[in-house]
């Protein structure tokens, strides 16, 4: 009997597959008759033993008729090599034996066996038994997609979520951590440096009039300065642990756990030097024939009593206010965060 070609993608769950596994050619006859009347029932026969599990990888039973004795490789071998092949571990097996036989019986159950009968079987029993043991199969196969589904579903659920985290705590237009970002990396830092009796610093960074580089060169080749002028600060940072953020406008804010006064110092005159380097021309600033950028640092041990976020930014606050009437293009230092390292 020729075989058809059956892709597992074809049943959509719906209809049995029998595969009929057997030496014999009259009982394959037997039962593809019994069958022929049921219309949603495909049937296969493969009457070379060696051939069984290639022909099942083939057609995707939901059933498998398989001989106890037969030549070359007997029933219960098989049933043990349908239960290690992937494609039809889960398979419903049927053996069928000559002889009503309780050792025989045991002996299938034990290698893998779904269902025993003896051949051959009244056609109505055959067809109830068919039927019963694919649509259990057929059942688990439409629950493990499901399952299949719905992880693959909650796979892509978390990576949205994740990737939805990600951009709300970024500055759609530069790229870099946004002011909710900051803020909640400062509580974050601050808690830690309490705990860890460590020092924070914090500089805040001012692009030198931008409003006349906005007014005269217009507002989108002002994104692409903010845009540069983001990329040159965040490229200068050393550490990991460091943060840049955009605080508004043409502010950014730098966030430096376990830094000295000192460092920050460092940095931000780094920092200052990296912009100005980068020459992006700026003929409307008084503070040079570039963009320039002022700096205040600011520094405290969140471990003492006085010390806040909010007095942490105001320090600093004061300081850029100082190198801005300073002339601009410089970092300062807050003088009360200077007193207190002195000290």
């Amino acid at each position: 009997m020729q075989i058809e070609n059956l892709t597992f993608d074809e049943t959509k769950f719906s209809h049995p597959v029998v595969l009929l596994v057997d030496d014999q050619p009259m009982v394959a006859e037997a039962v593809r008759r019994m069958l022929a009347p049921e219309g949603d029932i495909v049937f296969h026969y493969c009457q070379d033993p060696t051939k069984a599990i290639d022909v099942a990888n083939q057609v995707k039973p939901t059933i498998v008729l398989q001989d106890l004795v037969m030549p070359d490789v007997d029933g219960l071998t098989l049933v043990r090599f349908y239960r290690a092949n992937p494609t039809t571990a889960m398979v419903p097996i049927i053996v069928l034996s000559n002889k009503e036989n309780p050792k025989d019986k045991s002996l299938a159950f034990a290698a893998g066996a779904s269902d025993y009968l003896v051949k051959l079987p009244d056609s109505i029993e055959l067809i109830a038994r068919i039927r019963a043991h694919s649509r259990s199969y057929l059942t688990q196969l439409e629950r493990d997609d499901a399952f299949r589904k719905l992880h693959e579903l909650q796979a892509k659920l978390e990576e949205s979520n994740e990737l939805l985290q990600k951009l709300s705590c970024l500055d759609g237009l530069t790229g870099i951590a946004n002011r909710r970002r900051f803020d909640d990396f400062m509580a974050t830092e601050w808690m830690r440096a309490a705990r860890k009796n460590s020092t924070l610093s914090l500089i805040l960074v001012d692009i030198d009039y931008f409003k006349p580089y906005n007014d005269n060169y217009g507002h989108q080749q002002g994104d692409d300065c903010l845009r540069q002028v983001a990329n040159i600060l965040s490229t200068g940072l050393n550490r990991p642990a460091d943060l840049l953020a955009r605080y508004g406008g043409e502010e950014f804010v730098v966030v430096l756990p376990d830094t000295t006064l000192a460092g920050a110092l460092g940095l931000g005159e780094s920092l200052r030097a990296r912009v100005e380097k980068a020459a992006i021309p700026h003929e409307f600033s008084e503070a040079a024939g570039t963009v320039t950028i002022s700096l205040g640092v600011a520094y405290c041990e969140p471990k003492t009593g006085d010390a806040t976020v909010a007095r942490l930014i105001e320090a600093a606050d004061h300081a850029l206010y100082e190198a801005k009437h300073a002339g601009r293009n410089r970092v300062v230092v807050s003088a009360e965060c200077a007193r207190r390292a002195a000290g």
